[in-house]
């Protein structure tokens, strides 16, 4: 086993993970709807910069994740839900433990854990009122 240990190590994760995103059955739809063809590219990208800056400290990130998962909830009628981000860390742990070990590996995993959290909780604080009720 390898260790995540430089930028090209985290684009090998990132491409890895976002092809089993793009063919799994729950987020296919979701990633693929909102992501045009011809934009995946730039998106895997800016993704790579996204973890590259978490995992490493390289500031290269730029960008707002929280509102785009909040825009992609209300575009999906705010129907994306808790098992969503459950299936994306099954994949996300599941794609690191195939190429990687170790500390930064570890980190990736706890930090994703962390970001799904906040990401769910911050798409659940934006919803419209009535639809947090039980």
């Amino acid at each position: 086993m390898k260790l995540i240990e430089n930028r090209n190590d985290i684009r090998t994760l990132v491409n890895i993970f976002y092809s089993k995103i793009r063919k799994n059955e729950l987020l296919a739809p979701i990633f693929n709807g909102h992501i045009p063809d011809d934009k995946w590219e730039e998106h895997l990208s800016k993704l790579t910069d996204f973890w590259e800056t978490n995992l490493f400290g390289v500031a290269n990130f730029k960008g707002n994740p929280t509102q785009k998962h909040i825009a992609v909830d209300k575009n999906l009628n705010h129907t994306i839900e808790q098992e969503h981000f459950g299936m994306w860390l099954q994949l996300w742990f599941a794609t690191i433990d195939e190429l990687f070990e170790g500390e930064t590996a570890d980190k990736a995993k706890n930090a994703a854990r962390k970001m799904s959290t906040g990401q769910y909780i911050s798409i659940w604080n934006h919803r419209p009122e009535h639809l947090k009720q039980s």
